[in-house]
């Protein structure tokens, strides 16, 4: 891989990690239409750990208290009610899913998932989800003609049953093309939560898993040594500024505005790389990955 195939591939990451428009798709895309290798499962995960730690420090009030609270109510029960302290739970809870299909579905991940049709086919459906989600979201905002506005569900209100639930959307995104913080999003629209509240839990549950999932292949490719060092790191030093702004972005847009234009933008993309595929102008297979 090169320097200059890292930047841009850092930017993709950054860009569009916590968007709902699948940051594994964009990676393996951006290869794909500028002729580059496949830069593969391990790149794509280690190169999260950079915007994770921009989740770190852009919550890290948030993340101190719950880490503090979960902590204290280990050994004190009357923390145990303490919302600080059961949303550390719920995140352990919700990161059940993830882990036990990441480690089952390794070889299917890292190999027939990569494969440019199905993440097509993952960008227009979970769009139309997220599309359906988004809708029934702002009606019950909105309300109508003979219909007084809904309210909708807080952090406060999260339990174990919704934290699974959660957990199991979050866990899709193991797909190329289904996009990790559109399935929680989506998952928590469709569970009557307010846009902010599915954004920010799907943001706090995917530490630990994408963390887990960074640590795991850094070790094997350092066992490996199928991983160029030196861009791999400038891709995720990159993928962390970039990845700290759009959060901060995102968490304003989301409070005001609707989810409909990254749902335009998956299904039209989806389209394109159908056509593509189908004409032959594009392979569906991923080229050898880079090292």
């Amino acid at each position: 891989m090169s320097w200059f195939e890292s930047l841009i591939l850092g930017l993709v990451q950054g860009l569009t990690e916590f968007l709902p428009v699948s940051s594994s798709a964009h990676l393996r895309l951006t290869a794909a239409f500028s002729g580059w290798k496949d830069p593969g499962a391990a790149f794509t995960a280690i190169t999260q750990i950079g915007t994770e730690a921009a989740v770190l420090i852009y919550f890290r009030k948030d993340i101190g208290r719950i880490i503090s609270a979960w902590t204290r109510s280990l050994t004190d029960k009357t923390l145990r009610s303490d919302p600080d302290a059961r949303m550390g739970w719920l995140v352990i809870v919700g990161s059940i899913p993830i882990g036990v299909l990441g480690v089952t579905l390794k070889d299917q991940i890292e190999g027939p998932f990569r494969d440019l049709r199905i993440t097509a086919t993952m960008l227009i459906g979970m769009g139309i989800v997220l599309g359906v989600a988004d809708r029934l979201a702002a009606r019950d905002e909105s309300g109508g003609k003979h219909r007084a506005p809904k309210q909708r569900k807080a952090l406060e209100d999260l339990g174990v049953r919704d934290g699974l639930i959660y957990g199991l959307c979050q866990a899709m995104a193991l797909i190329p093309g289904v996009s990790r913080s559109g399935a929680t999003i989506s998952g928590g629209l469709f569970m009557g939560y307010k846009r902010e509240a599915a954004a920010r839990y799907s943001f706090l549950l995917a530490i630990p898993a994408v963390l887990a999932s960074g640590v795991f292949e850094l070790k094997d490719a350092t066992e490996g040594g199928h991983v160029s060092w030196g861009p791999t790191i400038f891709a995720t030093v990159i993928a962390f500024g970039v990845g700290y702004a759009v959060i901060a972005w995102f968490m304003k847009f989301i409070s005001t505005k609707s989810f409909m234009p990254f749902v335009y933008y998956r299904i039209v993309l989806g389209i394109v790389i159908i056509v593509l595929v189908g004409t032959g102008a594009l392979s569906p297979h991923a080229a050898e990955s880079a090292g």
